[in-house]
């Protein structure tokens, strides 16, 4: 009765941890080093790493992944890297787990380590998972994402409204050194010269060609009034009068978005803005072109 009562509380404790435990949290509610055994050989608890081990059973979730990485680390772990990115929702990554730690110990093939004694302010906690804040999450995406991936990710992080007390220029005033903080301090510039925040492939595709060719940035999902109605633009370049739809054929197949596409268009023309429709094949096969009829509509020329 004792023992059943015992594994109860085990179980109640993976629960919150995604499916696993370590094995000096099950010392502590009372469990021996002949039960853990026991559990082992019978099937009850399976090894993911030294001292860590899922309960029940052997195949457990990505979260289920994160957290024995972080346990299997010690104290003072927390997901951190390209892995936090993906938990906070900002980034993808499918590869060996990041983790942060305060003590030297050698990386695993499925734990990529890195040490480091974070303050308080830099760590949290989400979904039951110690990871580092957003805004360090971010910091140190900034040391191994391409610089378009990071202005993703930081317009992403912006989008879930997922900033902290810890600001991103804060960080790069207290780790000067950072590699990465170029990538940072340029991502910064960009979103303080583009109004809005990204939502899609497409428009991910587009800033980058823009900044390429010396063209203005746009204000993203930017909303005009128009006859009394407000109307959400995907890219707009106010000076200049100039309205860009972004088109994805998930976005605008049905008859209802088609019809709705048109009769919006048809209400900015008359009010003076042309209207100008890209898909992702032309943004991604005929960058030049683009670039070279949007600058023609802008009637800009690159310095």
């Amino acid at each position: 009765m004792q023992t059943r009562g015992l594994w109860g509380r085990v179980v109640e404790m993976a629960e919150r941890q995604h499916g696993v435990v370590a094995r000096w949290q099950l010392i502590e509610v009372g469990m021996g080093s002949n039960a853990i055994d026991n559990g082992l050989r019978v099937g009850r608890l399976h090894r993911l790493h030294p001292g860590v081990y899922a309960v029940g059973r052997r195949v457990v979730s990505r979260e289920g992944r994160w957290m024995a990485a972080v346990l299997a680390c010690g104290d003072g772990a927390v997901l951190s890297h390209r892995s936090a990115a993906a938990l906070w929702g900002i980034a993808a990554f499918s590869g060996a787990t990041e983790v942060t730690s305060p003590r030297k110990t050698r990386s695993l093939a499925a734990i990529h380590r890195h040490r480091a004694l974070l303050p308080s302010d830099e760590v949290t906690v989400c979904d039951g998972i110690p990871v580092t804040s957003v805004h360090r999450t971010l910091f140190d995406y900034a040391g191994t994402a391409p610089v378009d991936r990071l202005e993703a990710a930081m317009r992403e992080a912006e989008f879930r409204r997922l900033w902290d007390r810890l600001s991103l220029p804060v960080l790069l005033t207290r780790y000067p050194g950072h590699r990465g903080n170029a990538n940072l301090r340029l991502c910064l510039d960009r979103l303080s010269r583009t109004a809005g925040f990204t939502r899609s492939d497409l428009e991910e595709l587009l800033l980058p060609l823009l900044d390429r060719f010396g063209l203005p940035r746009p204000h993203l999902n930017a909303r005009i009034r128009i006859g009394g109605e407000w109307i959400e633009v995907d890219c707009l370049w106010r000076k200049q009068r100039l309205a860009v739809e972004l088109d994805s054929r998930s976005a605008h197949e049905t008859r209802s978005a088609f019809e709705a596409d048109r009769d919006r268009d048809r209400r900015l023309q008359v009010e003076g803005w042309r209207v100008v429709r890209v898909t992702w094949r032309q943004l991604h096969d005929e960058p030049q072109r683009i670039a070279r009829d949007l600058a023609k509509l802008m009637k800009y020329k690159r310095t």
